[in-house]
């Protein structure tokens, strides 16, 4: 996720099986009194369920279950508890049946297993529901709301075991953006997520990785209000269950992977939008630091072990260590791009990974991780851009993009278990 300037170098509660089987907690009880819908305006990301083909992503992933009895269930609480615990349940309940179907534990519809975009779609289409919901008490929607995000992205009820001997490794992705260009758009960090999250793989050393993943949204609102510290700060608190690794992926440049050496705490992608339509207020002459950051350096270097991942593997993709950055060197006022880091005392613009919402992911986690668990390998990867889409724009997948989804997903591993 990485628009920038250089554009030629980038471009729980329930189980899934009692989701077929039966609605959540409360779908089928009465409705309250007073419950009713009205007509909430849509946001930007709501506006788009208007496209009749993101219904199909959902219907054709066997997720309708969830936009068919949401609202009944929505109906039947009676109190602002019962409510909060719905937003938990249905929600664990929805990232459950997503991982599960990337997983192949799920059968459901004729999309590929690892698709990441239902899971975003029918999420997008139950906080439409969500906002049209007028129950018979005062309710904060838009805390009920953050509560589905988080536990419908595995923030909740997705902790490590404690097996001995087994390292574990904690991944984010993200949801698919750049919609606008095309409403198909997938994004491979969010596919791999689903995939990997819960699995034990095999280490190149002859030993075994736990893997726990969320998926993170591109808008800068959730950035602004912690959801990446939120998400990386319980993996990364001392005990049994603490990460040993933690590396943020979102996709980046054609035909590629980049391990990048350094995060920039700056703000600069504007104008380019995020799901919402939004802007940073930052751009590569004038960059901003965003709301809510805590002290921490200008750029924070990759402490994941770069030698041994870029040695992994090299096919079908490529895997170069990117030390890239962009800065206002002390003592002056415009922007320069360096090929090799940062020089000491600079104003962070850009990091490996540009001044959008994959830059700060990185730096957000590894600044916490810094302030956490120093000694604890951490930093990002960008995956190649996932291509492979009908030129008709009316089917929905085909092989070629299913295949290079499937190679990216492989590769990662291939990474992260060196």
């Amino acid at each position: 996720m990485k628009p920038s300037r250089h554009l030629p170098l980038a471009a729980a509660l329930l189980s899934a099986a009692a989701v077929l089987a039966a609605p959540p907690a409360h779908a089928d009880a009465g409705t309250s009194a007073g419950c009713r819908t009205t007509v909430a305006a849509p946001d930007r990301e709501q506006s788009r369920l208007r496209d009749p083909r993101t219904a199909a992503l959902t219907d054709r992933a066997g997720l309708t279950t969830f936009t068919a009895r949401f609202p009944a269930a929505l109906c039947s609480v009676r109190n602002p508890v019962e409510a909060g615990q719905l937003m938990d349940s249905w929600g664990e309940a929805l990232w459950q049946s997503a991982v599960g179907r990337a997983q192949g534990r799920r059968p459901g519809g004729d999309l590929a297993p690892g698709d990441d975009r239902p899971l975003y779609w029918t999420r997008v289409a139950m906080t439409a529901q969500l906002a049209s919901w007028q129950p018979g008490f005062p309710v904060d929607t838009s805390t009920l709301r953050a509560r589905f995000e988080d536990a419908s992205r595995g923030l909740t009820n997705n902790g490590f075991s404690t097996t001995p001997g087994v390292r574990r490794v904690f991944i984010s992705g993200f949801d698919p953006f750049g919609l606008d260009g095309d409403i198909r758009t997938a994004n491979p960090s969010g596919s791999a997520a689903l995939r990997l999250n819960g699995r034990k793989v095999p280490l190149a050393n002859g030993g075994t990785a736990e893997i726990r993943a969320v998926v993170l949204p591109v808008r800068y609102e959730d950035f602004d209000r912690g959801i990446v510290e939120r998400a990386f700060g319980p993996r990364m608190a001392a005990g049994p269950r603490s990460a040993d690794l933690i590396t943020t992926i979102s996709q980046g440049y054609p035909g590629l992977f980049t391990l990048e050496a350094w995060a920039g705490r700056a703000r600069s992608a504007d104008p380019y939008p995020d799901n919402q339509g939004a802007l940073s207020g930052g751009s590569y002459d004038h960059p901003v630091d965003a709301p809510g950051l805590g002290p921490g350096a200008e750029f924070i270097a990759t402490t994941l072990p770069t030698d041994a991942m870029t040695a992994a593997t090299q096919t079908p993709y490529p895997v170069l260590l990117n030390t890239q950055v962009s800065e206002i060197p002390a003592g002056q006022s415009e922007p320069v791009d360096l090929p090799d880091g940062p020089t000491p005392g600079s104003r962070a613009v850009a990091g490996g990974g540009g001044g959008y919402l994959s830059n700060e992911v990185a730096y957000r986690s590894n600044r916490l991780r810094l302030e956490l668990a120093p000694a604890l390998p951490g930093g990002h990867l960008h995956t190649p851009v996932l291509t492979g889409l009908p030129s008709d724009r009316d089917r929905l997948t085909g092989p070629d993009f299913e295949r290079n989804e499937n190679e990216i997903t492989a590769e990662i591993l291939t990474i992260l278990t060196s």
